[in-house]
């Protein structure tokens, strides 16, 4: 398996200070390549979300120099998982702590994935979302918000969510949960591209203008993701999307 990678963020139109915080690190092993993409969103409306969603990106960092040699001798994304989600309920712990010592409130949605030998895992808190992009878009992750949880119950329609002004609840929060329960998803890894986004990427720009501009054919190489990244960011902020906008875009090739 082969990853070509590009990763943007924008301030955007309103805000000071970008709270999102995204990293990926790419690298060889005997068995070829390893890939991970964390994109976090720091709570716009809460104090120091910046610092939030840093502190849990760096402790990813430090989980992918330290800690994943030793996952590599013998490969378990179901094991891998189970870890991640261990420690974004330390971090949840941590932050917590920091923001009542302080007196104020901080917290990040998460999601994470980790491609290994053919498979992938996601974990995932809050409403950043991973996707595939092959003959279709598909959405891997399901948002953890009131309204997501409406619509599961039919009490909601798609359409009504869009509009409610509840849409920005969260369910769960890495720092500001008293009861942290990530969402686990492994997968087989199939060729074409993957993405992970904040709100604030998708929430001006349709799921077809999303496919339009990632699918696989208009998208071989690094140079034309980056463009067609950058050029649906652009269009959020025409149309006024007041959040800050970021995207993280895996295409996978087997060599």
């Amino acid at each position: 398996m082969h990853f070509t990678v590009t990763a943007d963020t924008d301030v955007g139109i309103a805000k000071e200070t970008n709270q999102d915080s995204m990293v990926v690190k790419h690298g060889k092993y005997y068995g070829g390549e390893v890939l991970m993409a964390v994109i976090c969103d720091g709570m716009g409306g809460l104090d120091k979300g910046e610092l939030a969603s840093a502190t849990v990106v760096r402790a990813f960092l430090r989980w992918f120099g330290e800690e994943l040699a030793y996952e590599l001798e013998n490969p378990d994304m179901q094991v891998i998982g189970g870890k991640w989600s261990l420690l974004l309920k330390e971090l949840n712990v941590r932050i917590q702590k920091y923001g009542q010592a302080r007196g104020i409130s901080l917290g990040t949605t998460f999601t994470g994935m980790l491609f290994v030998g053919g498979q992938y895992v996601i974990v995932h808190v809050g409403d950043t979302r991973a996707y595939r992009i092959g003959k279709d878009l598909q959405q891997l992750t399901v948002d953890q918000t009131f309204v997501a949880q409406e619509i599961e119950r039919g009490d909601m329609t798609a359409e009504q969510a869009k509009k409610d002004k509840r849409r920005n609840m969260l369910l769960q929060c890495v720092g500001a949960s008293d009861n942290l329960k990530p969402d686990v998803l492994v997968g087989d890894t199939k060729k074409g591209v993957y993405m992970l986004c904040s709100d604030g990427f998708r929430n001006e720009v349709t799921e077809q203008e999303i496919f339009d501009a990632f699918e696989p054919a208009e998208n071989v190489h690094g140079e034309a993701m980056h463009t067609n990244a950058r050029r649906l960011i652009q269009l959020a902020k025409e149309r006024q999307e007041k959040d800050n906008i970021s995207v993280i875009l895996i295409r996978t090739d087997w060599e």
